[in-house]
């Protein structure tokens, strides 16, 4: 859509996705609520963003290549639709199983509308554009992020009942549903054989590739890691309530909204490459800040920075590596979601690390995820 002008009528629907794409992200503060209704250990407790995570890694690329059969807004729209099913599962009976079966649906959905939501983008808007509407896309998925601990913690506080908060998402997912349905976009069809597991997995021997998508893994992985873990690692180290800290996770998602909603405007006239380093050194720098804090002002003031730093790590990436190669936008897409999987496995990690030591070593492992994103920024704008 190179030149081409915007059309909202086909914008805001698909953005509308991107905010029940954002649904994934009530795992953290959903986490820290089972956890204490079933008296769970840490990394019992962390099976549940496991259960939705892994999904990103066994169906994105199936995904991938059945878009190519069927379209992105077909696929987009199956995905919604069964998040919508899956929010209502708790209210049919809660418990553990029951939870971690919510859980794995919304994964299996997030998965499906994750990886036809972001190409789909790439046929709506002006591809030189593509950046800054990925970083747009994203502001709006860090709006329902943000908002998600604050809904499920006033659910807790003024009913009684934070599950609510499933109703609020399910009711959300059909409307989205409902209305991308009647929208009609002309999807891009790429001038090559249909999709494969063989031609997806073929991309990663491109060493640029490679590196961005294992980027995404770890970035994805501290992002979620840090979602599912902030209110316990509060909790313990200022002996805070868990509500309390449930509502500190909103400061780090009010900052990737921000930093999101700045980004828009920012890789409209800055270098992505460039902007990913700067990005990258100010998420490091203030994850270490948050780790060794000793008060709880400067916790959340370096939870702050760390979530501005990262506001814009997937958008750059996944970006860089669609603009290099838009014909394999679908494998490419696949790849990438795939590597989401990161969230599903940087949190046990640090929950087994939680338990073997303390809680603050387990942060220093999105720390690492962050550095490597770091030094991915190098060879990038060196490239």
């Amino acid at each position: 859509m190179s030149g081409q002008s915007i059309k909202l009528n086909k914008l805001l629907p698909l953005l509308l996705g991107f905010v029940v794409m954002g649904f994934i992200d009530i795992v953290g503060v959903s986490t820290g609520f089972v956890q204490k209704d079933f008296s769970l250990p840490d990394n019992l407790a962390q099976l549940i963003p496991l259960s939705a995570f892994l999904w990103f890694f066994l169906l994105s690329l199936p995904v991938g290549i059945l878009q190519d059969k069927f379209g992105k807004r077909n696929m987009m729209n199956l995905g919604m639709l069964i998040t919508g099913i899956a929010m209502g599962l708790p209210f049919i009976s809660y418990s553990f199983p029951m939870m971690l079966t919510t859980f794995l649906l919304l994964g299996i959905g997030n998965t499906i509308v994750q990886v036809a939501a972001n190409p789909l983008l790439h046929d709506v808007v002006p591809h030189e554009r593509f950046s800054s509407f990925m970083s747009l896309s994203q502001f709006v998925k860090a709006i329902c992020s943000m908002l998600g601990p604050i809904i499920a913690s006033g659910m807790a506080l003024w009913f009684g009942n934070w599950k609510l908060v499933f109703a609020i998402y399910g009711v959300t997912s059909l409307l989205a549903v409902l209305w991308l349905k009647f929208t009609f976009i002309e999807e891009s069809k790429p001038d090559r054989e249909v999709a494969s597991f063989k031609s997806c997995l073929k991309l990663l021997n491109n060493r640029f590739v490679f590196l961005l998508v294992l980027g995404i893994f770890l970035s994805v992985g501290a992002e979620v890691g840090l979602n599912s873990n902030i209110a316990n690692f509060l909790k313990d180290k200022f002996s805070i309530s868990l509500e309390d800290a449930s509502y500190k996770i909103s400061i780090y998602y009010t900052a990737l909204m921000i930093g999101r909603f700045g980004g828009t405007f920012i890789l409209n006239w800055i270098n992505p490459k460039k902007f990913l380093l700067i990005s990258a050194t100010v998420a490091l720098g203030s994850l270490l800040m948050f780790v060794g804090s000793q008060s709880l002002t400067v916790a959340s003031i370096a939870l702050f920075f760390a979530g501005l730093g990262s506001a814009n790590l997937f958008p750059i990436l996944f970006a860089l590596n669609i603009n290099k190669n838009p014909n394999r936008s679908n494998e490419l897409s696949g790849l990438m979601i795939m590597s989401v999987v990161g969230g599903a496995i940087v949190p046990p990690l640090m929950g087994f690390t939680n338990v073997a030591f303390t809680a603050q070593t387990g942060m220093l492992i999105p720390v690492f995820c962050i550095a490597y994103v770091a030094g991915i920024a190098v060879y990038v704008l060196k490239k």
